[in-house]
C-alpha cells in the first residue's frame, strides 16, 4: 500500500475498532475503512472514483481474508477431535440425560472422570458400532412385523425410534439424518397423526413445554423453567386442527415434536436449542373429554379475546427470554390460524406453516407443472387452477399463487382460480361469505359464460373449466373420485396436474394409482403423504411427487435465523418457493418429477435457507447472526451464502465430556 493509500486508509478508519475473536483486527479495520470510503464517495459526488476503487479493493481483500480464515478453521475443525462439553452432572445423572448419554460409548478415561466406572458394562462400543446395532434392531422389527396392519407396524417403528430418542439424542439424530427417507414418515406425516390420536396412551416422559389456560398470568416466569439458556426454534400448536384429524387437544404435542425433529435432521438446528410447545386451551372433542387417560384440560376450548389473551401472553414471554427465536405456528383451526398470523407477523419473527409453508411447496409444484408443459414460468398467469378446500392451507396456496401472478403480470393480473368448499363453488353471491375467501370468490359475470353458478359441484367445475391443475386440500379422502379424475382427461393442458395434498394418507383426495388409472398416464401427480410410484407398464413409471412441507419450512426457519430477520416477509417466502421450483433439471421436470429426493434434504434446505437469507437482506429486515452482521451478509455471493448456511448446520457426534462443579 503506497503512502497516499495509507493516509486515506487512516483518515477513514472508524474511531473505535473492536477486534473480533474470530476475525483478526486488520481485517476488521480493512472492512470498516472500505465501508467509510464507499459511503464517503456515495455521499459526495464531487470526489473522483479513486475512493470507490480503493474501497472496492479493500472490500475484496477483507472478504477474501475472512473467507480464507473460515475455510482454514473448517479444515482444522474437520480433522480435530470434537471440542469438549462442560457438564455439571456425574454418575447415573449423566446416563439419565439423553443429551449427554453415550450408553456404552463412554471411553474408560471419561468413565473415570464422570464417575461412571462400574455403572456400565466394561466393553466400550464405538459410535459406529452403536449405529449398526440399532439399525439391525430396526430391520429385525420390520421383518418380525411383516403381515401385520399398517397402523400396528407404524406405531412399533415409532416406539423403537422414540425409545432411542429418550435415551440417546446424539445417536437418534445421526440415525435420523442418515435414513431420513425411511424415518421421516415415522416421526412426521403420516405416522405422527396416528401417534397424536393415541398420545395419552403412548406418553412415557415429557418432551417440550405445556402452557395451559390455567397458567394465565404465570407464563413470563414459566418460560424460565426451560433448562436451555438459548432457544432458536419453537413450534407451537393448540391442537385444534391436527392434520385432517380435527381437534385432538393436548395430544397434538406430537406435531411440534415431529416438526422439530425434521428441523434438526434437515436444517441442522441444534437440538439443545429447540422447543416444542403445546398451548392447551381445552378441547371440544367430547370423546377426549370422556377419556380417562386424556392428559389435557377437561374443559371446552376458550374463544374470543379470552383465547387471544393466552396466545398474547405466551408470545410476549418467549420474546422476553429469547428475542431472536423463530416461532412456527402449526395446526391451528382456520379462524385462529389467520388471526394469529396477522396479529403477530409484523411484531415477531414467526410464520404459520399450514398457511405459508404449504402454500410455498404447492407454488413450487405449480410452477413445476408449467415447466412440465414446456412453457415459460410467465405462463403461470394463464393457468386455470381449481382448489378444493377453503381452509387455512387452501387459502394460503391461493394467496401465494396470487402474489406470484401479480409479480409476473403486475397489478392488472387476472388469475384464473376457482375455489370450492363443502358447499360447492364459492362466488360473491354466497351468503355469509368468509372474509378470508372473499378475494378468490368469483363474480357472476366471470362464470356465467361457463354455465356455472354459486355452489356448482366439483364435477361441474372440472368439466366446464377444464383446468390445468386440480389441487386438493379438503381433508376429505376420495373426493377426487373416478368421475372427477376422468373429467381431467379433457383438461386444456397437454400435461394436467393433480395434487392430492391432504394428510394423513386416509384423507388424501385420491391415491396415485387412481389418478394415473383414471386421469391418464400423461398427468403430473403430487400428494401430501407418501405413495409408491405407479408402474404404468412398458417400462413407464408414474412418478409420485410428495408435496411435503419439509422441503420448505426447515429452510425458512434456518434462513430467518441466520439472517437475524426481525420478521418473515412475503418476499422471503416467495424466494423459498422459487428456489425449490428451480431445483429440478428440465429433464427431471419432463419426466414428471417436480420435487427432489428426500435423501438430499440438507442440500435442499441449504439452498432454500440461503434464498430466504438473501431475501431478508434485500428486504432490509436482516440484523445478522452471531458475529456475522448484516453488512457482511449483504456482500456474500450466492455460493458463499449457501456455504455459510451449510457451515452453521449442527451434526451429531460424541463430544468429550468434562465435569465442572
Amino acid at each position: 500500500m503506497d503512502q497516499c493509500t495509507v493516509a486515506q486508509f487512516i483518515q477513514f478508519q472508524p474511531p473505535s475498532v473492536k477486534f473480533s475473536n474470530n476475525i483478526p483486527g486488520v481485517v476488521v479495520v480493512l472492512w470498516s475503512a472500505a465501508s467509510e470510503l464507499v459511503a464517503a464517495t456515495a455521499s459526495d459526488p464531487t470526489r473522483n472514483n479513486w475512493n470507490l476503487e480503493v474501497g472496492g479493493v479493500m472490500w475484496r481483500v477483507a472478504r477474501s481474508a475472512v473467507s480464507s480464515l473460515r475455510q482454514s478453521r473448517r479444515r482444522m475443525l474437520s480433522t480435530a477431535i470434537p471440542g469438549p462439553c462442560i457438564v455439571h452432572k456425574r454418575g447415573a445423572d449423566i446416563l439419565h440425560d439423553p443429551w449427554f448419554n453415550k450408553d456404552t460409548g463412554f471411553p474408560l478415561t471419561e468413565r473415570d472422570r464422570l464417575g461412571l466406572r462400574g455403572l456400565l458394562p466394561p466393553r466400550v462400543i464405538s459410535f459406529e458400532q452403536q449405529y449398526v446395532r440399532f439399525m439391525e434392531s430396526y430391520r429385525s422389527l420390520e421383518k418380525n412385523t411383516q403381515g401385520q396392519s399398517n397402523n400396528v407396524v407404524s406405531l412399533a417403528k415409532w416406539r423403537i425410534l422414540n425409545r432411542l430418542h429418550d435415551r440417546n439424542e446424539t445417536l437418534y439424530y445421526r440415525v435420523l439424518i442418515d435414513n431420513i427417507k425411511d424415518f421421516a414418515p415415522i416421526i412426521y406425516t403420516p405416522t405422527v397423526g396416528l401417534v397424536c390420536q393415541n398420545y395419552s396412551g403412548l406418553f412415557r416422559r415429557p418432551r417440550g413445554m405445556y402452557f395451559s389456560a390455567k397458567d394465565k398470568g404465570e407464563m413470563m416466569s414459566m418460560i424460565y423453567n426451560w433448562p436451555s439458556q438459548q432457544v432458536d426454534m419453537i413450534v407451537i400448536t393448540d391442537g385444534s386442527r391436527i392434520l385432517g384429524l380435527g381437534d385432538l387437544g393436548v395430544q397434538g404435542i406430537g406435531i411440534p415434536i415431529g416438526k422439530l425433529d425434521i428441523y434438526v435432521a434437515a436444517a441442522g438446528i441444534n437440538p439443545q436449542r429447540i422447543l416444542p410447545v403445546m398451548l392447551d386451551v381445552g378441547t371440544n372433542n367430547q370423546k377426549l373429554l370422556e377419556d380417562r387417560l386424556y392428559l389435557g384440560l377437561r374443559q371446552p376450548r376458550l374463544e374470543g379475546e379470552e383465547y387471544l389473551s393466552i396466545v398474547d401472553e405466551f408470545m410476549e414471554a418467549v420474546h422476553a427470554r429469547w428475542p431472536k427465536a423463530i416461532v412456527q405456528f402449526e395446526d391451528f383451526q382456520m379462524k385462529w390460524a389467520f388471526e394469529t398470523l396477522e396479529r403477530y407477523r409484523k411484531r415477531f419473527c414467526m410464520f404459520n406453516d399450514d398457511i405459508q409453508g404449504t402454500a410455498g411447496v404447492a407454488l413450487a409444484g405449480l410452477l413445476g407443472t408449467v415447466r412440465a408443459q414446456g412453457l415459460p414460468l410467465s405462463d403461470f398467469a394463464n393457468q386455470k387452477i381449481v382448489v378444493v378446500g377453503a381452509g387455512s392451507a387452501g387459502l394460503g396456496v391461493l394467496k401465494m399463487a396470487l402474489q406470484a401472478v401479480s409479480r409476473m403480470s403486475g397489478s392488472t393480473a387476472d388469475p384464473h382460480f376457482f375455489l370450492i368448499d363443502k358447499d360447492g363453488l364459492i362466488t360473491k353471491e354466497r351468503k355469509c361469505l368468509d372474509p378470508a375467501a372473499a378475494p378468490f370468490a368469483k363474480s357472476q359475470g366471470e362464470i356465467e359464460g361457463l354455465g356455472l353458478s354459486e355452489g356448482s359441484s366439483l364435477i361441474e367445475v372440472v368439466k366446464k373449466v377444464k383446468p390445468h391443475v386440480l389441487l386438493g386440500l379438503s381433508g376429505v379422502g376420495g373426493i377426487f373420485n373416478e368421475e372427477v379424475l376422468k373429467a381431467m382427461r379433457e383438461s386444456d393442458s397437454s400435461k394436467p396436474a393433480i395434487f392430492a395434498m391432504s394428510n394423513p394418507t386416509t384423507n388424501a383426495e385420491c391415491t396415485a394409482a387412481e389418478a394415473f388409472k383414471h386421469a391418464g398416464e400423461n398427468i403430473v401427480f403430487g400428494s401430501g403423504s407418501p405413495f409408491e410410484n405407479v408402474d404404468l407398464g412398458n417400462g413407464k413409471v408414474g412418478h409420485v411427487n410428495q408435496a411435503n412441507n419439509m422441503y420448505l419450512f426447515p429452510g425458512i426457519g434456518l434462513g430467518s435465523l441466520l439472517s437475524g430477520a426481525r420478521i418473515i416477509t412475503d418476499e422471503m417466502l416467495q424466494a423459498a418457493a422459487r428456489c425449490l421450483a428451480s431445483y429440478m433439471t428440465d429433464e427431471e421436470i419432463q419426466r414428471g418429477v417436480l420435487y427432489p429426493s428426500i435423501d438430499c434434504i440438507r442440500d435442499i434446505t441449504a439452498e432454500v435457507g440461503a434464498a430466504v437469507l438473501r431475501a431478508a437482506v434485500a428486504e432490509e429486515v436482516a440484523e445478522g447472526h452471531g458475529d456475522v452482521g448484516p453488512r457482511e451478509l449483504s456482500h456474500m455471493s450466492k455460493d458463499e451464502t449457501i456455504q455459510y448456511v451449510k457451515d452453521n448446520m449442527w451434526y451429531p457426534v460424541y463430544n468429550p465430556l468434562v465435569h465442572e462443579k
